[in-house]
Protein backbone atom coordinates (compact mmCIF):
# COMPACT_ATOMS: atom_id res chain seq x y z
CA UNK A 1 0.00 0.00 0.00
CA UNK A 2 2.64 2.57 0.81
CA UNK A 3 4.62 1.74 -2.37
CA UNK A 4 1.34 2.16 -4.23
CA UNK A 5 0.76 5.97 -2.15
CA UNK A 6 4.33 6.83 -3.49
CA UNK A 7 4.02 5.69 -6.64
CA UNK A 8 0.62 7.75 -6.79
CA UNK A 9 2.52 10.52 -5.41
CA UNK A 10 5.69 10.68 -7.61
CA UNK A 11 3.11 10.59 -10.61
CA UNK A 12 0.89 13.50 -9.15
CA UNK A 13 4.03 15.56 -9.07
CA UNK A 14 5.87 14.95 -12.82
CA UNK A 15 2.22 15.97 -14.11
CA UNK A 16 2.31 19.17 -12.70
CA UNK A 17 6.00 19.96 -13.70
CA UNK A 18 4.59 18.98 -16.63
CA UNK A 19 1.71 21.06 -16.90
CA UNK A 20 3.16 24.07 -14.98
CA UNK A 21 6.44 23.93 -17.71
CA UNK A 22 4.40 25.88 -20.71
CA UNK A 23 2.95 28.11 -18.35
CA UNK A 24 6.46 28.93 -16.54
CA UNK A 25 8.30 29.72 -19.85
CA UNK A 26 5.54 31.74 -21.39
CA UNK A 27 6.20 33.98 -18.50
CA UNK A 28 9.55 34.14 -19.16
CA UNK A 29 9.23 35.04 -22.99
CA UNK A 30 10.59 38.69 -24.00
CA UNK A 31 7.65 40.91 -25.02
CA UNK A 32 8.25 43.03 -28.15
CA UNK A 33 10.36 45.69 -27.93
CA UNK A 34 8.81 49.13 -28.20
CA UNK A 35 11.56 50.94 -30.11
CA UNK A 36 11.27 54.66 -31.22
CA UNK A 37 9.99 55.06 -34.87
CA UNK A 38 11.31 58.51 -35.05
CA UNK A 39 15.26 57.16 -34.18
CA UNK A 40 14.49 54.20 -37.19
CA UNK A 41 13.11 57.20 -39.35
CA UNK A 42 16.24 59.54 -38.79
CA UNK A 43 18.55 56.69 -39.08
CA UNK A 44 17.21 55.74 -42.09
CA UNK A 45 16.71 58.74 -43.64
CA UNK A 46 20.18 60.19 -42.78
CA UNK A 47 21.78 56.44 -44.35
CA UNK A 48 19.83 57.37 -47.49
CA UNK A 49 21.32 60.94 -47.51
CA UNK A 50 24.84 59.77 -46.81
CA UNK A 51 24.76 57.20 -49.88
CA UNK A 52 22.99 59.34 -52.68
CA UNK A 53 25.62 62.26 -51.89
CA UNK A 54 28.09 59.63 -53.61
CA UNK A 55 26.06 58.78 -56.04
CA UNK A 56 24.97 62.66 -56.89
CA UNK A 57 28.72 64.28 -56.40
CA UNK A 58 30.50 65.43 -59.29
CA UNK A 59 34.42 64.85 -59.40
CA UNK A 60 35.82 68.21 -58.64
CA UNK A 61 39.41 68.42 -59.86
CA UNK A 62 42.14 71.17 -60.84
CA UNK A 63 42.22 71.99 -64.82
CA UNK A 64 45.37 73.70 -66.36
CA UNK A 65 44.58 72.30 -69.63
CA UNK A 66 45.18 74.61 -72.63
CA UNK A 67 41.63 75.39 -72.99
CA UNK A 68 40.63 76.19 -69.68
CA UNK A 69 42.71 76.69 -66.18
CA UNK A 70 40.58 76.34 -62.45
CA UNK A 71 38.32 73.58 -61.18
CA UNK A 72 35.79 71.96 -62.99
CA UNK A 73 32.88 69.51 -62.51
CA UNK A 74 31.99 66.35 -64.04
CA UNK A 75 29.38 64.20 -63.27
CA UNK A 76 30.18 60.46 -63.64
CA UNK A 77 27.24 57.50 -64.66
CA UNK A 78 30.35 55.01 -63.38
CA UNK A 79 29.72 55.84 -59.54
CA UNK A 80 27.25 53.63 -60.07
CA UNK A 81 29.45 50.41 -60.28
CA UNK A 82 31.31 51.31 -56.67
CA UNK A 83 28.56 52.53 -54.83
CA UNK A 84 26.42 49.42 -55.75
CA UNK A 85 28.97 47.27 -54.79
CA UNK A 86 28.49 48.69 -51.73
CA UNK A 87 24.84 48.97 -51.33
CA UNK A 88 25.31 44.74 -52.84
CA UNK A 89 27.79 43.67 -49.82
CA UNK A 90 24.84 46.14 -47.28
CA UNK A 91 22.07 43.45 -48.66
CA UNK A 92 24.81 40.34 -48.47
CA UNK A 93 25.45 41.46 -44.82
CA UNK A 94 21.66 42.09 -43.75
CA UNK A 95 20.52 38.81 -45.37
CA UNK A 96 23.28 36.38 -44.80
CA UNK A 97 26.19 37.18 -42.46
CA UNK A 98 23.92 38.58 -39.50
CA UNK A 99 22.08 35.40 -39.54
CA UNK A 100 24.77 33.26 -39.14
CA UNK A 101 26.47 36.13 -36.70
CA UNK A 102 22.66 35.94 -34.84
CA UNK A 103 23.90 38.62 -32.48
CA UNK A 104 19.57 40.12 -31.06
CA UNK A 105 18.95 43.38 -30.89
CA UNK A 106 17.92 45.34 -27.72
CA UNK A 107 14.78 43.79 -26.24
CA UNK A 108 15.11 40.68 -28.40
CA UNK A 109 15.97 36.98 -27.42
CA UNK A 110 15.82 33.81 -28.17
CA UNK A 111 12.44 33.92 -26.80
CA UNK A 112 10.68 36.82 -28.64
CA UNK A 113 12.71 35.70 -32.10
CA UNK A 114 10.02 36.77 -35.04
CA UNK A 115 7.61 39.18 -32.93
CA UNK A 116 7.76 42.54 -34.58
CA UNK A 117 11.15 44.48 -33.92
CA UNK A 118 12.72 41.31 -33.33
CA UNK A 119 12.50 39.27 -37.30
CA UNK A 120 16.08 41.12 -37.64
CA UNK A 121 19.94 40.39 -36.24
CA UNK A 122 22.11 43.59 -35.14
CA UNK A 123 25.89 42.34 -35.62
CA UNK A 124 27.24 43.96 -37.70
CA UNK A 125 24.42 46.92 -38.41
CA UNK A 126 23.60 47.15 -42.11
CA UNK A 127 22.37 51.04 -41.81
CA UNK A 128 25.99 52.20 -40.28
CA UNK A 129 27.47 50.16 -42.70
CA UNK A 130 25.86 51.92 -45.83
CA UNK A 131 26.33 55.19 -43.59
CA UNK A 132 29.76 54.75 -42.84
CA UNK A 133 30.59 53.39 -46.24
CA UNK A 134 29.64 56.63 -48.02
CA UNK A 135 31.93 58.42 -45.63
CA UNK A 136 34.61 56.07 -47.11
CA UNK A 137 33.82 56.51 -50.37
CA UNK A 138 33.19 60.19 -50.37
CA UNK A 139 37.29 60.33 -48.48
CA UNK A 140 38.92 57.86 -51.00
CA UNK A 141 37.71 60.21 -53.58
CA UNK A 142 38.66 63.15 -52.25
CA UNK A 143 42.15 62.21 -51.46
CA UNK A 144 42.83 60.66 -54.82
CA UNK A 145 41.05 63.50 -56.65
CA UNK A 146 43.40 66.07 -54.63
CA UNK A 147 46.65 64.44 -54.12
CA UNK A 148 46.66 62.86 -57.61
CA UNK A 149 44.32 64.80 -60.32
CA UNK A 150 44.39 68.15 -58.47
CA UNK A 151 48.24 67.71 -58.11
CA UNK A 152 47.65 68.72 -54.08
CA UNK A 153 44.95 71.50 -54.69
CA UNK A 154 42.06 71.44 -52.35
CA UNK A 155 38.95 72.21 -53.38
CA UNK A 156 36.45 73.56 -50.72
CA UNK A 157 32.97 72.36 -52.60
CA UNK A 158 34.95 68.85 -52.47
CA UNK A 159 35.32 68.57 -49.06
CA UNK A 160 32.01 69.72 -48.18
CA UNK A 161 30.40 67.27 -50.71
CA UNK A 162 32.67 64.59 -50.27
CA UNK A 163 33.18 64.63 -46.94
CA UNK A 164 31.11 66.56 -44.50
CA UNK A 165 28.08 65.88 -45.44
CA UNK A 166 28.27 62.11 -45.24
CA UNK A 167 30.00 62.82 -42.07
CA UNK A 168 27.28 64.33 -40.72
CA UNK A 169 25.14 61.97 -42.34
CA UNK A 170 26.99 58.55 -40.50
CA UNK A 171 27.01 60.91 -37.32
CA UNK A 172 22.84 61.04 -37.18
CA UNK A 173 23.07 57.28 -38.79
CA UNK A 174 25.10 56.42 -35.54
CA UNK A 175 23.27 58.28 -33.12
CA UNK A 176 19.39 57.14 -34.48
CA UNK A 177 20.77 53.12 -33.99
CA UNK A 178 22.05 53.53 -30.28
CA UNK A 179 19.22 56.34 -28.81
CA UNK A 180 16.39 55.51 -27.36
CA UNK A 181 15.61 52.15 -24.58
CA UNK A 182 15.72 50.19 -26.25
CA UNK A 183 17.70 51.24 -28.76
CA UNK A 184 17.58 49.65 -32.51
CA UNK A 185 20.68 48.03 -32.08
CA UNK A 186 23.43 47.84 -29.77
CA UNK A 187 26.54 50.28 -29.46
CA UNK A 188 29.02 47.50 -30.49
CA UNK A 189 26.72 46.17 -33.32
CA UNK A 190 26.51 49.90 -34.73
CA UNK A 191 30.19 50.48 -34.34
CA UNK A 192 31.01 47.19 -36.17
CA UNK A 193 29.19 48.46 -39.07
CA UNK A 194 30.34 51.54 -39.05
CA UNK A 195 34.58 50.60 -39.29
CA UNK A 196 33.68 47.44 -41.60
CA UNK A 197 31.86 49.98 -43.80
CA UNK A 198 34.28 52.68 -43.87
CA UNK A 199 36.92 50.28 -44.89
CA UNK A 200 34.91 49.20 -47.73
CA UNK A 201 33.72 52.45 -49.02
CA UNK A 202 37.68 53.95 -48.59
CA UNK A 203 38.87 51.29 -50.75
CA UNK A 204 36.16 51.30 -53.38
CA UNK A 205 36.04 54.78 -53.57
CA UNK A 206 39.72 55.19 -53.69
CA UNK A 207 39.66 52.44 -56.24
CA UNK A 208 37.32 54.19 -58.52
CA UNK A 209 39.18 57.34 -58.23
CA UNK A 210 42.15 55.55 -59.61
CA UNK A 211 40.55 54.04 -62.25
CA UNK A 212 38.50 56.50 -63.83
CA UNK A 213 39.90 60.30 -64.71
CA UNK A 214 38.18 62.86 -63.53
CA UNK A 215 37.29 64.78 -66.93
CA UNK A 216 35.12 63.04 -69.69
CA UNK A 217 37.22 60.78 -71.59
CA UNK A 218 34.91 62.19 -75.10
CA UNK A 219 33.92 65.51 -75.29
CA UNK A 220 33.38 68.48 -73.37
CA UNK A 221 29.76 68.06 -71.38
CA UNK A 222 29.93 67.47 -67.89
CA UNK A 223 28.30 64.08 -67.94
CA UNK A 224 30.64 61.47 -68.24
CA UNK A 225 28.84 58.16 -69.86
Amino acid sequence: MTRRLGGLALGGAVAIAIAGAPREASAQALPPPDRSAAWETVSTVAMVVGMGSQVLMPRLYWSDTEVTIGSKARWHASVLGSTMLLLTTAFFNELVVKPEITSYRPGCGVSNVGVPGCTTFGMPSTHTFVAFSALGHGGGVFLVDSLKWSEGRVSGLAIAGDVALPLVAAGLTYAGRVAGTPSQEHGDQALVGAAVGLGFGLLAGGAYALLQRPECPYGAGVICW
